[in-house]
């Protein structure tokens, strides 16, 4: 069997679908058991609450119209915690990866840019530029003790290229004090809109004489898990 990555791009809707599912059982077992749960209690609620709205009305067309409700309820609800799960399921995948967060980070779109590697260590420590709304974070992933000096040196960097702009600091982690890699996307969105979009411009155009002066950086490679690559089009915007 090839080990090469699979493209999104080249396979069909169903077939993307069945690939993160299969993706997702292999870190989460029990997905198929919430998926069938989840349509069953929500699908269940849902005819309920139909048959409640018309009490009265016993005509085998209000019950297949509550019938079809009860479905498509139970299928919002199905799609809604398959898209949760395969997204921790994609998360846990990268973990202990090199350049995992940056690849977490590829699932902010638009709004957003993603710079990887803006700085790193032989060690293979790595701090990562996202610029967006809150302004600029500067994510690092790699060993605690060497990547806080790391993450220290490119925010006296960033400052004094920048100005007034802010710059935010993320250490991926497990530890306290850390964000763990499951939660990092949602941590940077969560940072605030204290940039204009039209700010973001300009922001950009003042790091390239701070990029401009750096060494090459060594771009982690490496596949990204199906179901991440499946669900970028289903968070844009958000």
């Amino acid at each position: 069997m090839s080990n090469t990555p699979l493209d999104p791009s080249t396979m069909s809707r169903r077939r993307q679908i069945l690939e993160t599912y299969r993706m997702t059982r292999e870190v989460d077992p029990s997905i198929r058991w919430w998926l069938l749960g989840s349509f069953l209690v929500f699908g269940g609620l849902g005819m309920a609450l139909f048959r409640l709205v018309l009490p009265h009305n016993d005509s085998v067309f209000s019950w297949i119209l509550a019938g079809l409700a009860s479905f498509l309820i139970g299928l919002f609800a199905v799609i809604v915690v398959f898209g949760r799960r395969a997204q921790r399921a994609a998360f846990k995948r990268l973990e202990g990866q090199l350049g995992a967060a940056a690849r977490a980070l590829t699932m902010l779109r638009r709004g957003w840019v993603v710079e990887e590697v803006v700085g790193f260590t032989k060690q293979q420590d790595m701090v990562h530029r996202v610029v967006g709304p809150p302004g600029i974070v500067l994510v690092a992933e790699g060993n605690p003790s060497r990547v806080k000096q790391l993450l220290i040196s490119e925010h006296r960097k960033h400052e004094r290229v920048v100005g007034e702009y802010p710059v935010h600091e993320v250490l991926v982690g497990n530890d306290e004090g850390q964000v763990p890699l499951t939660k990092l996307v949602q941590h940077v969105r969560k940072l605030g809109r204290q940039v204009k979009p039209a700010e973001i411009t300009e922001l950009r155009q003042r790091l390239r004489a701070l990029d401009a002066q750096r060494p090459k950086a060594p771009i982690p490679r490496g596949p990204v898990p199906t179901s991440m690559k499946g669900m970028r089009g289903n968070l844009r915007g958000r």
